[in-house]
């Protein structure tokens, strides 16, 4: 088996494959969000306490970023194809092992074994990137991550609606059945790339110190992404409780329709893309950081003024911020060299789900103690904090 030679300065991914890549990293993605909505339905079942419950999401995404750290790498030492098949084969497993969990441990086992199955997506987006040149890198790359986004979306209330038509287990099974065709699919059509390193695999997740260490741009890039992002899953995790409640009273299919709309933010990775490309990557970084900002300003009055529509046009505008911004930071760091982009990409992604995770786990006691005012003012400070950040560079 050869490495695929280098890409081709004339030719980009083909389109087919391109919407092959960003399906398969929504639906991978998407295995994290799964269980959110659903915790109450899945603790009762297995036997969980309530006072347990949340183990289920903490557990997926611990899971998720042990694989960050320990596995993607392995895409620099390691035939990328075999690696990404194997990984999903993994989250195959997992996420059948919860299909069928009877007991508490065996569910929270499966969810931390989905986590890290689920980080095959990572893995997928330097293949991409490897495989197209750098002047369109960055529209491949923001098309596929407007899948990657999408599935992170819409994950929680196709949960929901499932769920309550099938049952909690089936939006799981399913999820396997999907993730089986892909995986044939990807290790039918991926191309063999072996990478030249030659260093032992202890060496190489050793070297994530120094590449943090020693590469001011990953840093700076993964920082603002991390502040985005922080705000994104504050919005999301409190959104649902607040439409909730007084005065806007939705129901749980009416939630999922807001969740719904709010996608509509995915546009704005392609464009981010082809801007990067043209290099535009400074101006609209600002642009991402200062929307992502002034979404929650909106957000503050829409709560305040009880105005669904305010609301709705916030959270797509915070989804436009996040979303170009991720992708102008991947952009960014694939320049850096192909020998090491898997582990940059590692680095990259766990910081800014580090920040996510900030971000969700401070939601709930901003919620109690200040309301949707406090929340809102949080999810204005740190893309404002990332903001400030950005014109030190």
């Amino acid at each position: 088996m050869n490495p695929i030679p280098p890409a081709d300065p004339q030719n980009s991914m083909p389109r087919w494959m391109v919407f092959l890549f960003a399906c398969a990293c929504g639906l991978m993605v998407a295995n994290l969000y799964y269980a959110q909505p659903l915790i109450s339905l899945i603790a009762l079942e297995v036997g969980l306490d309530a006072s347990a419950a949340s183990l289920i999401v903490t557990l997926t995404q611990l899971g998720y970023c042990t694989g960050l750290m320990l596995l993607v790498p392995l895409g620099d030492l390691l035939e990328n194809r075999k690696l990404v098949v194997l990984t999903i084969c993994g989250a195959i497993i997992a996420l059948l092992m919860a299909t069928l969990s009877q007991t508490a441990t065996w569910f929270l086992i499966s969810a931390c074994l989905i986590g890290i199955g689920s980080v095959a997506v990572q893995m997928l987006l330097p293949i991409a990137a490897n495989m197209t040149p750098e002047k369109k890198r960055g529209s491949t790359i923001g098309s596929i991550m407007s899948g990657l986004l999408l599935g992170i979306m819409l994950a929680r209330p196709i949960a929901s609606l499932v769920a309550d038509s099938f049952g909690w287990r089936t939006v799981f099974g399913a999820s396997a059945i999907l993730l089986m065709v892909f995986a044939i699919i990807l290790w039918i059509l991926l191309p063999i790339r072996k990478p030249q390193s030659k260093v032992s695999y202890f060496s190489l997740i050793g070297s994530l110190w120094m590449l943090l260490r020693d590469t001011p741009v990953l840093r700076r890039r993964a920082l603002y992404q991390a502040s985005l992002f922080a705000s994104f899953t504050l919005f999301w995790t409190i959104t649902p409780i607040l439409l909730s409640a007084p005065p806007f009273n939705l129901t749980q299919q009416e939630i999922a329709f807001f969740a719904f709309a709010g996608a509509v933010g995915v546009l704005a990775a392609p464009i981010a893309g082809r801007l990067a490309d043209r290099g535009y990557t400074k101006i609209t970084t600002l642009f991402s950081l200062a929307i992502g900002s002034g979404a929650f300003l909106l957000a503050l009055l829409a709560g305040n003024s009880g105005s669904l529509a305010l609301l709705v046009v916030s959270a797509i505008l915070l989804d436009l911020g996040v979303q170009s911004n991720v992708v102008l930071g991947q952009r960014t760091i694939y320049l850096l060299g192909a020998e090491v982009r898997s582990r940059l990409n590692a680095l990259y992604m766990a910081i800014f789900f580090a920040g996510g995770a900030i971000g969700s786990g401070i939601a709930s006691v901003a919620y109690i103690y200040g309301g949707w005012s406090l929340v809102a003012w949080l999810g204005f400070a740190f893309p404002a904090l990332g903001l400030i950040f950005f014109l030190t560079e």
